[in-house]
């Protein structure tokens, strides 16, 4: 069964730093584009950051450019997002996105919770 794990979210300061992963298991990781959405309360899940499955080219969304960083690992099969300089409208739930474009399958982790506040 496939899964997608999340882990390193919590409670951290303005201006403080969280490093979030992401391990997948059973799916042909390589084949992937890896990505992260978050969702904050009242609030559609907005794309966040992406990173492709061959390239690894990488795409930020306007809000976290510059201090946001995604990588993956296709030997680890895992995917980080360093989240550095965080704000109180980084706050949301965090969730892992697989999607392999040339059969369009998609899969999402269950969310880590990112709370940024003094």
């Amino acid at each position: 069964q496939v899964q997608l794990v999340e882990s390193g979210g919590g409670l951290v300061q303005p201006g403080g730093s969280l490093r979030l992963s992401c391990a997948a298991s059973e799916i042909t990781f390589k084949n992937y584009v890896m990505r992260w959405y978050r969702q904050a309360p009242g609030k559609e899940r907005e794309l966040v950051a992406g990173i492709g499955s061959s390239s690894g080219s990488t795409n930020y969304a306007d809000s976290v450019k510059g201090r946001f960083t995604i990588s993956r690992d296709n030997a680890k099969n895992t995917v980080t997002l360093q989240m550095n300089d965080l704000k109180p409208e980084d706050t949301a739930v965090y969730y892992c996105n697989a999607y392999w474009v040339l059969i369009r399958r998609n899969y999402w982790g269950q969310g880590t919770q990112v709370t940024v506040s003094s």
